[in-house]
């Protein structure tokens, strides 16, 4: 995914110094020599840059808002990506300006629904997204520091809890998925797959009592081939069923 890059000018062509009420001050630049303002420098009344507006396509609205924190370099950028005239996305920075996360309005519904976090600025190592479109994020994944996908978590009942997970090995295969079948908060199916795609094996805990109590085993074709039932529940399999 490729990071956004922002270049902050450094020479400005005209100022015009406005003074607020407060002695808040706001100096209006024509960044490109167009003759029309596109940035607004909003200083303290100490003298410190508290935050840029820039109008980049020149249609009169603010697209980007640069946020400072004393620092020379934004801590915080808000973009209109698309130029509606509403801000969707915020980039934050750390003070050595590195992108530590990313808030995305991606639908352009109003709402968040893609938040990314980056490691040392360049990776993503956790996206978090809105798929059902009920405006809370519920799909959560994982990466390493070389950008490998590792773990998937899922709301699927928009609950706010997590009720199943999925982890991947090397090159991103599918190892095993869990699922919370009932909305306790604990995993009470999994399975198990060879090459992300072929089922190997499944175990069941079917009184919820956190313990498997029913294996199956599938053969290279996917078909049902053992199954095996702790029926009283007691640890031991006591029943043994071949298929085929």
């Amino acid at each position: 995914m490729k990071r956004i890059i922002l270049s902050i000018k450094t020479t400005l062509i005209l100022f015009y110094l406005l003074t607020s009420p407060l002695n808040a001050e706001v100096f209006q630049v024509d960044g490109n020599a167009d003759g029309k303002l596109d940035q607004w420098h909003h200083k303290s009344p100490e003298g410190n840059l508290l935050k840029i507006e820039y109008d980049k396509n020149g249609d009169g609205k603010v697209d980007q808002v640069d946020k400072y924190n004393g620092q020379d370099k934004p801590i915080q950028v808000e973009l209109d990506r698309n130029f509606d005239g509403t801000l969707d996305q915020i980039q934050y920075y750390d003070q050595e300006f590195n992108l530590t996360h990313i808030d995305k309005d991606s639908r352009n519904s109003g709402l968040i629904d893609w938040r990314e976090f980056y490691f040392e600025g360049k990776v993503i190592i956790r996206l978090e997204t809105d798929e059902n479109k009920d405006g809370k994020l519920d799909v959560f994944q994982f990466f390493s520091k070389e950008g490998e996908l590792q773990k998937v978590d899922y709301d699927t009942s928009g609950d706010g809890k997590i009720d199943r997970w999925e982890t991947f090995k090397e090159n991103e295969q599918l190892e095993s998925a869990a699922f919370d079948t009932n909305n306790d908060g604990n995993a009470d199916q999994w399975q198990f797959f060879k090459h992300s795609t072929r089922l190997e094996k499944a175990e069941y805990d079917t009184n919820f009592n956190g313990r498997v109590d029913r294996w199956e085993k599938y053969d290279s074709s996917g078909n049902l081939v053992r199954v095996e039932l702790d029926n009283n529940h007691d640890g031991v399999i006591d029943i043994v069923k071949k298929k085929g």
